[in-house]
């Protein structure tokens, strides 16, 4: 018998069919903030229903059908606070953002439990933290990669928490990266639409896929500066896809200076063209943009580039 003593309960009505989709899946559409393991255990835990009933993650959605989600109290988070600088580019008591560095993983998992973005936020916030995300990754609303740096936004409150990751899946949050990719792209701008899955054979990596088995992603891109078999690129991603401008670079044929995963020959390459190997993958999340969830003001931020970024730049603009 489950308690349903929740912080908040949630319905909606699914307007359409998803015979192919599982329930979990669909939600994670619907609640970016949550991870899919995190609804994949309230689904088991009774806390989602469907038409008032329990069932299972793999549960195909189908039109009119009611789900309420239960929102249970928070779990205090095993991660333990830790005094690790931050670089704070805005605060308040709703929210704060971050300037995140370079290495710096976003949340816990398995083998590296400590020394991560999470870690130190608890230790900031002194558990003033939304607990939606999980007990693992309280306050995270969306993620970076850990060689990427630059901004990101994190949620004090369960409130705010809903409210950004509202944002984020209606696509109102603005996300402008600057990166370095391998080659010149012969157009100036561009915009790539190819959606995005897990890869069949590699399981950590993410691969473009027909749009029946992945889901759509799309990347604005312009030239910023031409290098030395390089080329400085700005990219605005107007979907959250895992790895997405990596992955969408590397599939027009340039991928990201520093990326051994997605582009190991190439990377090979400009290392014999220009001697330069970068220390990591050399991409900066520049911009973030969203509407403050309580006084609905639009605040938007500039991370100015990294150290190591600037180095690949004059790197690569010697001759």
């Amino acid at each position: 018998m489950v308690d349903f003593m929740a912080t908040r309960t949630e319905t909606l009505t699914v307007d359409q069919s998803h015979p192919g989709v599982r329930l979990d899946t669909f939600l994670r559409e619907k609640f970016p903030a949550a991870s899919r393991g995190a609804l994949q255990r309230l689904i088991e835990q009774g806390h989602i229903r469907v038409n008032g009933k329990t069932t299972k993650p793999t549960h195909a959605p189908r039109a009119g059908e009611e789900i309420e989600v239960h929102w249970p109290e928070a779990t205090p988070a095993k991660a333990q606070p830790e005094k690790i600088p931050l670089d704070i580019l805005f605060e308040d008591k709703s929210l704060l953002v971050v300037n995140k560095p370079a290495g710096l993983v976003v949340h816990p998992a398995a083998g590296n439990e400590e020394h991560t973005l999470v870690n130190a936020l608890l230790h900031h916030c002194k558990g003033s933290l939304s607990g939606i995300g999980g007990v693992a990754r309280p306050g995270i609303v969306h993620r970076l990669d850990k060689e990427t740096s630059g901004c990101m936004v994190v949620a004090k409150n369960d409130e705010t928490h809903l409210a950004l990751s509202e944002q984020f899946a209606a696509r109102e949050v603005k996300k402008v990266y600057q990166a370095l990719v391998c080659g010149e792209p012969a157009r100036a701008t561009g915009e790539i639409h190819a959606a995005i899955a897990r890869h069949p054979t590699h399981r950590k990596r993410m691969a473009v896929s027909d749009e029946s088995s992945g889901r759509e992603a799309h990347t604005s891109y312009r030239i910023l500066e031409r290098l030395h078999a390089a080329t400085l690129m700005e990219a605005q991603i107007h979907t959250g896809r895992t790895h997405q401008i990596r992955v969408h670079f590397q599939f027009i044929g340039h991928p990201l200076v520093g990326d051994a995963t997605y582009g190991a020959r190439q990377n090979v390459r400009l290392k014999e063209l220009t001697n330069y190997a970068a220390p990591r993958v050399m991409l900066h999340a520049k911009e973030l943009s969203f509407a403050h969830p309580g006084t609905k003001k639009v605040l938007k931020f500039d991370a100015p580039l990294p150290a190591d970024f600037k180095a690949a730049l004059k790197a690569l603009r010697a001759r």
